[in-house]
């Protein structure tokens, strides 16, 4: 093990640590939620981490976005992601795949080489789809719902999918699923909150290169997105350090 992770192991454990250290996880997206999630794990002891994501750093991303910086303007996410955690642990096994996950991209991810799926993504058919390729491999899916429109973070909670509730992304991913008669195969567990705010300014311009654009923009803040990825991240280290 790293010299980095003797407090993780003084915590869990030299086997727990082991776990961590052998997983293989796929995170996709590493924007508000996935940069956080991201380096949490590899500063948590994961080793194997791939990173997909087809996103530049943009100006709008420095609000909320670990890897954003006036420095990282206009580089590629996955690549300045990749950057940052290799300064963490250089030994770690970083893959950065800079690529828009899709029904035509996803086969090739060989979802089922890996041990957990994290779902940080925010386009909706392709969260759909990537949802139910991931509930039919053999790894375990985590997904994140929506962070933006929230303030208070004491109300950040994991349920499982069909048991969110006020949660709009829940919602038009549960009647997506129910209307294309295409539910996923078996449950999963989500990062979700019941707030919903308004937003009470006017909207920015668009300075996103991500070609899947919003037609609209919610209001984010840091600690929101930030602890929405943490507890992704989490959710998957109580799952490799309880015994099974």
């Amino acid at each position: 093990m790293p010299d980095f992770t003797q407090r993780t192991e003084l915590l869990i454990g030299k086997d727990a640590m082991e776990r961590l250290s052998a997983a293989r996880i796929i995170l996709f997206g590493v924007g508000g939620v996935g940069s956080w999630c991201a380096e949490s794990l590899i500063r948590s002891g994961v080793c194997h981490l791939t990173l997909v994501d087809c996103d530049a750093v943009s100006p709008s991303n420095l609000n909320r976005q670990l890897v954003a910086t006036t420095e990282t303007v206009g580089e590629r996410k996955v690549l300045a992601m990749r950057k940052r955690l290799l300064s963490i642990n250089p030994e770690a096994d970083i893959v950065a795949i800079d690529k828009r996950v899709s029904v035509e991209s996803l086969p090739e991810f060989d979802l089922d080489s890996y041990d957990y799926v994290l779902d940080a993504i925010d386009a909706l058919k392709d969260k759909a789809f990537l949802i139910r390729a991931a509930c039919n491999s053999r790894a375990t899916l985590f997904s994140s719902m929506g962070a933006g429109l929230k303030i208070d973070a004491s109300r950040i909670r994991t349920s499982e999918f069909w048991s969110i509730r006020f949660d709009p992304i829940a919602r038009m991913l549960r009647k997506r699923f129910r209307q294309e008669k295409n539910l996923p195969s078996k449950p999963f567990l989500c990062v979700w909150s019941d707030e919903m705010l308004e937003n009470a300014g006017p909207q920015p311009p668009d300075d996103d290169d991500n070609p899947v654009r919003k037609a609209w923009v919610n209001g984010t803040l840091p600690h929101i997105t930030a602890i929405f990825g943490f507890t992704l991240a989490g959710l998957v280290i109580q799952d490799l350090v309880i015994e099974k």
